[in-house]
């Protein structure tokens, strides 16, 4: 048995109540528009049955129509004729005729009726097939938007985790060693050129330095000497 079992369950259904509650929504829509489209495929069978049902009882109709005035016809013209006794039967062909007329105008009126109902039920049908193919549209993004939003809080969930954190400070701790490992590998080797460079350039200040100071005793000499 589906969803709906009968028309008026689907036309007196909330979709969105009933979504709301689902635990599956899209599995839960996919059903409901699978029953309405076989439901709508029923009426549709039936109304064009009713349509060629009412169109044969019309042609029927019109067939006792025709008997009903040839027989008031042959009426008229057994009177004219001053035959009593066939007007007599003439009249009550007709009279036969005409009842049966009005009961199938009757079915007719009904039948109109009946088709009337079910054009009034396809149209509503018709209707709530497509709030529920608009609605299957929304679900189905909104599936895709939450799988995505699912995906992303569990990959920071990852990130966050403790084991993660753990490898970033393994990582670090290893970047560290491995700076401090380049730094012993320069340590006591012979000093870079630039270092060379100020050397030699302390060494001219060195150098003057001495000259300056054996200049200066060489003159202190001189005037001992001299004195």
């Amino acid at each position: 048995m589906g969803i709906f079992t009968r028309f008026k369950d689907i036309v007196a259904s909330n979709m969105s109540a009933m979504l709301d509650k689902a635990e599956d929504p899209e599995k839960l829509i996919k059903l409901m528009i699978r029953e309405m489209e076989d439901t709508l495929i029923e009426i549709k069978s039936s109304c064009a049955n009713a349509i060629a049902n009412q169109k044969k009882v019309q042609r029927f109709l019109y067939d006792i129509q025709e008997k009903e005035n040839f027989w008031a016809q042959k009426a008229e013209l057994a009177v004219k004729k001053g035959s009593d006794t066939l007007a007599r039967q003439a009249l009550q062909e007709k009279r036969r005729h005409t009842l049966r007329v009005e009961a199938i105008e009757i079915e007719v009126t009904e039948l109109s009726i009946i088709i009337e109902q079910y054009r009034n039920d396809i149209q509503e049908l018709e209707s709530k097939l497509k709030s529920a193919r608009e609605k299957q549209r929304i679900l189905v993004q909104r599936h895709i938007r939450a799988k995505r939003k699912k995906s992303a809080q569990e990959e920071i969930r990852r990130v966050d985790s403790a084991e993660v954190m753990q490898k970033f400070e393994e990582l670090e701790n290893h970047i560290e060693r491995m700076e401090a490992e380049a730094d012993l590998v320069n340590y006591g080797r012979p000093s870079t050129l630039e270092e060379e460079f100020d050397a030699l350039e302390a060494d001219d200040d060195i150098e003057a330095e001495l000259n300056k100071l054996k200049s200066s005793q060489s003159s202190n000499n001189n005037d001992t000497n001299n004195a």
